[in-house]
């Protein structure tokens, strides 16, 4: 698949869907994801902008690696001297343009966020998001409010290695597009909260038990670790096409509405 360079994906959401500072070790350096929460792409090589709100640390472009996981996107900056470190958004909030509180954001009004790929996969991360949201859809009973657990006072240790490979094939009937963001987190820059994703993500939810090790990447059939039987095998969707999109710097297409 061509690679489009110096595209953009460009976004309506209202800030309660989103948090930030809320996904980085103290230090800026390191990702924070739940216990159980997969990460499915990573890029380092991404720039974030904002429009439409007037507090200083939106100001400016943000240039940093991003990560696609089961639950949700998470930008941190390659800049960890300034106000600004991660941004995070859950799939349950890229839905309709729903307005649904996050909790602990730091941060409240509304923003329009860009994200630009200067070395390309700007439409191959678009059909992987919008595949993730629908996906994640299928995990939320309809009309129910998003479960939600504060983290500021949870403990975190250092991820597994399992936590730094690729999923071995489709991931609940998400493909992600590894031959074009091959690349996995820095060793010792991936850290994992005791406690499990506040909100549904791309896979069943499973029992928790606190204390229990992070699970591996589920490979094939296999059963999740800890559980003793495989979930049916999921239905897998096929991404959409966007390969006709004219000229540069185009905006990517409206998420999908609910059917």
């Amino acid at each position: 698949m061509t690679r489009h360079r110096g595209r953009k994906i460009n976004h309506n959401l209202f800030l309660p869907l989103m948090s930030l500072n809320t996904s980085t070790t103290p230090d800026g350096r390191g990702v924070l994801v739940y216990n159980g929460e997969l990460i499915l792409l990573y890029t380092k090589n991404v720039v974030m902008s904002f429009d439409g709100n007037v507090q200083p640390y939106f100001k400016g472009k943000k240039e940093g690696c991003l990560y696609l996981t089961s639950h949700r996107i998470i930008f941190v900056s390659g800049n960890t001297g300034t106000p600004f470190r991660s941004f995070a958004m859950p799939f349950f909030g890229l839905q309709e343009g729903h307005v649904q509180a996050l909790p602990d954001g730091n941060f409240g009004g509304e923003v329009k966020w860009k994200l630009s790929f200067p070395k390309g996969g700007c439409i191959d991360f678009g059909q992987a998001l919008l595949a993730a949201v629908h996906l994640a859809s299928r995990q939320r009973p309809s009309q129910a409010p998003p479960v939600y657990a504060p983290t500021a006072h949870a403990t975190y240790a250092a991820a597994p290695p399992t936590y730094y490979e690729a999923p071995k094939g489709p991931y609940y009937g998400f493909q992600a597009p590894v031959h074009v963001f091959p690349d996995r987190p820095s060793e010792g820059n991936v850290y994992v909260f005791d406690t499990p994703p506040p909100y549904p993500g791309i896979a069943p939810a499973q029992p928790y038990t606190p204390g229990m090790p992070a699970p591996a990447y589920p490979t094939g059939s296999a059963p999740l670790p800890g559980y003793s039987q495989a979930p049916p095998p999921p239905q897998t969707y096929p991404l959409p096409s966007y390969e006709n999109v004219p000229g540069n710097y185009q905006e990517a297409p409206p998420l999908p509405q609910k059917h």
